[in-house]
């Protein structure tokens, strides 16, 4: 439950390719009418349309402890909706207080992804929210202990029985969870609104960072309507990145990067500059220069979106 969204500049390249030390001039400016069909990144489209009722159940057990073994830990507590949607560790720790084995992605836009998690093992949202519900060193619960405990308050009881026509059950928990994560898109980002039309909405840097993004090869796979989180790649094409295993890794959504350090798997770049210049040496086998970096990361703070009217929190 994203390197981080860490950053992974990931790229199929041919071997060897190496980056001009002068930037390449940009690309011309397209007209705004063709901009959005020929981009290999599409808009964030606003949340969908659900039953209010289960949204707002599942935004209310997105925060109720009740849904960790013994009471101590909430969704909110590694995904923290009032900022960036995750957390600004580089590991969250168990409910034992021993640090988890991934950097948490953020839940922002995590519906769009194809596959959950770092490792990919989940197709479905729900599957995913489960995973979390039961996973011992997650939230250590099962589904009827928490329905036995959400039984026992009179108010989401009866919140359960307006949105579900009964009482919590394992399958209605898990479900007003995932129309809610559904909500959890923040469209609005100066980068949308350019290819919606606003010509005026990136600065020439930005614009010049989104050229280097695609020329270099970063968009091969950070690409649609998340930036990523569409398919899977190896790490590590021509240099070591960070910690070696797991060697293949579901490739994060760029959504929001701006927003969620520390990146990759691991955590263990702490800026989004230095990310972008370990991914160019892994993944590229080019040294960017400062000039490229500064461009590339100006466009990717551009990808800051909007939740509930105001600018997800956290970017500097």
């Amino acid at each position: 439950m994203p390197w981080r969204p860490a950053v992974a500049v990931c790229v199929l390249v041919v071997s060897g390719l190496q980056p001009s030390p002068a930037p390449p001039r940009a690309a011309p400016p397209m007209p705004p009418a063709l901009r959005g069909m020929d981009e290999p990144i599409t808009p964030m489209p606003p949340a969908p349309a659900l039953d209010p009722r289960k949204v707002q159940l599942g935004e209310r057990l997105f925060g109720d402890r009740r849904l960790s073994r013994d009471d101590s830990k909430s969704c909110l507590s590694c995904h923290d909706i009032s900022t960036n949607g995750a957390s600004t560790r580089p590991h969250d720790v168990d409910l034992d207080g021993a640090e988890l084995p991934f950097n948490t992605l953020t839940v922002f836009n995590a519906t769009h992804n194809f596959r959950f998690g770092w490792e990919g093992k989940y197709r479905e949202v729900g599957a995913d929210v489960t995973s979390s519900l039961v996973n011992p060193r997650i939230m250590g619960s099962d589904l009827n202990t928490i329905a036995n405990k959400l039984k026992q308050d009179p108010v989401v009881r009866a919140g359960f029985f307006a949105a579900y026509g009964r009482g919590p059950d394992g399958d209605n928990i898990v479900d007003a969870l995932v129309n809610y994560e559904k909500t959890l898109v923040t469209p609005g980002s100066r980068f949308d609104r350019w290819l919606e039309g606003d010509g005026t909405a990136l600065s020439s840097e930005e614009l010049e960072g989104y050229h280097q993004f695609k020329s270099l090869g970063c968009v091969s796979c950070h690409q649609g309507v998340n930036v990523g989180g569409n398919l899977f790649q190896r790490r590590g094409i021509f240099h070591p990145l960070s910690s070696p295993d797991p060697a293949i890794l579901r490739v994060p959504s760029l959504r929001n990067v701006g927003t969620t350090p520390p990146y990759f798997h691991d955590g263990s770049a702490p800026t989004l500059e230095e990310a972008v210049r370990k991914m160019g040496v892994s993944q590229l086998n080019a040294t960017l220069t400062d000039h490229q970096i500064k461009a590339i990361v100006a466009f990717l703070r551009s990808l800051t979106g909007e939740y509930r009217g105001a600018q997800v929190g956290g970017e500097p």
